[in-house]
C-alpha cells in the first residue's frame, strides 16, 4: 500500500515538473535560452530513477544499484556526455515517461476503488451517527445502523479481497522498475565497454608482471648463477682445501638460487595450491599474515583451476592491504557455496576507508575477476569495518584438472 500511495504521489508531482520544464522550454526557445532546458529533459530521468531505486526498498529489500559508471575524467563536460551516451539514461527517461503517462493515472484509479471505497464503506456506521441519512459513494442510502453495520461488512470484505490485486500490482511496478532501472549485465555495448577496459588494464597489469619478473630474474637468481659459474670455474683449476672451500660456496649459491627460482615460480602460481587445493593454500597464505587471520572454507571438492587461482590471489592481495594499510587487529577469510557460486568473503576490524582508486590493487583483483565472468564487492565505511566479497560462478564437483 506504501508503494502505490507514494508510487501515485511521485508520479503525479514528476508529472507537473516535467509539463512545466518543458512549456517553459518551449516558450523559451523563441530566446534560444529554452533549447538547454529541453535539451536537458534527456536526463530528467536520472533523478526519477534515483528516488525510484530508493522507494524500492518499501516492497523489496534486494540491493538496487546505479546502473550509471563513473566518468574517466572530473568535471561537469565529462558527465553529460558519458550520462547521454549510456544506455541506463534513456532506459531511466522510458521509465519516467510510462510512469507520468501510465503507471501513477492506473495506480491512482485501483488505490481509489481498492482502498479508499472499502474503507468510506467501513466507516459508514460512524458518519451515521453524524447525520440521519447517509448516501454511500452516491448508490446506497443507509437511513439505518443494520444496514449501516451491513455495508461496513461489505467494505472489510472487499479490503481483503482488494489485498491481492494490489499486491500484484505493486509487485508488477517493482518488477518493472528493477528491471530498467538497475545495472543489467547483458548490455552488449555497455558490455563490451567494459571488457575493453578490463582488456587494457589486464595487458598493463601483465607487462608490468613480466617485467617484475624480468628484472628478479636478472637481480636475484641470473646473477647468482654467473658467480656459481665462476666459482666452479675456480674450482676446477683450484686444487686441495682451496677447491674444497669453492664448490661449498658453489653449493651454498645453488641453493639460494634454486630458492629464489622457488619463491618467484610461487608467485606466479604456487605448487601448494597446484597439490592440495583452494583450502590447505589460503590456510597457509593466512599463516604468512603479520595479522591474525581465521580462514573457514565450508567445502573440500577441487575446483577448475582459473577459478582456485583468482580466489588465492584475491585473499592474496586482500590480505596484504590489510596488513598494509588497515590497522587491523583481526582479520577473517570464510569461503562457501551458494546457489552455484562460489563466495568468498575477507573482513577485517580496522580502520576502513579503502578507495578502488587509490591505487591498492582492488581494480587489479576486479579485472581478474571478471575475467571468470565473477564480480567483486567492497564495503569498507570510514572507521571500518572492511569487507571484501568476491562470487565466481563455479560447479563445486567440477575437475580441476
Amino acid at each position: 500500500m506504501a508503494y502505490l500511495v507514494t508510487g501515485v504521489g511521485v508520479g503525479a508531482i514528476v508529472l507537473v515538473v516535467f509539463l512545466g520544464f518543458l512549456f517553459t522550454g518551449a516558450v523559451m526557445t523563441l530566446l534560444l535560452v529554452g533549447i538547454p532546458m529541453v535539451v536537458a529533459l534527456g536526463l530528467g530521468g536520472v533523478p526519477v530513477a534515483a528516488l525510484e531505486r530508493k522507494r524500492l526498498r518499501i516492497i523489496d529489500g534486494a540491493p538496487a544499484g546505479t546502473p550509471h559508471r563513473v566518468p574517466g575524467q572530473p568535471g561537469l563536460r565529462a558527465w553529460l556526455e558519458l550520462r547521454y551516451k549510456e544506455q541506463a539514461t534513456w532506459r531511466e527517461l522510458a521509465y519516467t515517461g510510462l510512469l507520468i503517462m501510465v503507471l501513477w493515472p492506473i495506480e491512482l484509479a485501483i488505490v481509489v476503488y481498492g482502498l479508499v471505497v472499502p474503507i468510506a464503506m467501513i466507516c459508514t456506521p460512524l458518519a451515521l451517527s453524524e447525520a440521519d441519512v447517509i448516501n454511500v459513494l452516491k448508490v446506497w442510502h443507509v437511513e439505518t445502523y443494520p444496514k449501516a453495520f451491513f455495508v461496513a461488512a461489505v467494505g472489510v470484505v472487499t479490503l481483503v479481497l482488494a489485498v491481492y490485486p494490489l499486491t500484484a500490482l505493486a509487485m508488477a511496478h517493482a518488477t518493472l522498475a528493477r528491471f530498467l532501472l538497475t545495472p543489467r549485465d547483458d548490455e552488449p555495448g555497455e558490455r563490451l565497454a567494459e571488457l575493453t577496459r578490463s582488456r587494457t588494464r589486464l595487458v598493463e597489469a601483465f607487462e608490468a608482471e613480466r617485467r617484475r619478473i624480468e628484472r628478479d630474474l636478472h637481480d636475484g637468481a641470473q646473477q647468482r648463477l654467473v658467480s656459481l659459474t665462476m666459482m666452479l670455474g675456480l674450482a676446477k683449476m683450484s686444487r686441495g682445501e682451496e677447491a674444497t672451500e669453492l664448490v661449498d660456496e658453489a653449493h651454498r649459491q645453488a641453493k639460494l638460487a634454486l630458492a629464489e627460482i622457488r619463491d618467484l615460480i610461487g608467485g606466479i602460481h604456487p605448487r601448494i595450491l597446484t597439490d592440495r587445493g583452494l583450502p590447505t593454500a589460503l590456510a597457509e597464505v593466512a599463516d604468512r599474515s603479520p595479522v591474525p587471520v581465521e580462514v573457514s572454507v565450508d567445502f573440500s571438492e577441487r575446483l577448475p583451476a582459473p577459478v582456485e587461482s583468482v580466489a588465492y590471489f584475491v585473499v592474496c592481495e586482500a590480505l596484504a592491504n590489510v596488513a598494509k594499510h588497515s590497522k587491523a587487529r583481526h582479520a577473517t577469510v570464510e569461503g562457501r557455496f551458494e546457489d552455484g557460486m562460489l563466495a568468498v568473503e575477507i573482513r577485517d576490524d580496522g580502520v576502513g576507508g579503502a578507495d578502488a582508486s587509490a591505487g591498492t590493487g582492488l581494480a587489479g583483483l576486479a579485472d581478474r575477476v571478471s575475467v571468470v565472468d565473477g564480480k567483486l564487492m567492497l564495503s569498507s565505511p570510514a572507521g571500518g569495518p572492511t569487507l571484501l566479497r568476491v562470487e565466481i560462478p563455479c560447479a563445486s564437483n567440477a575437475p580441476s584438472r
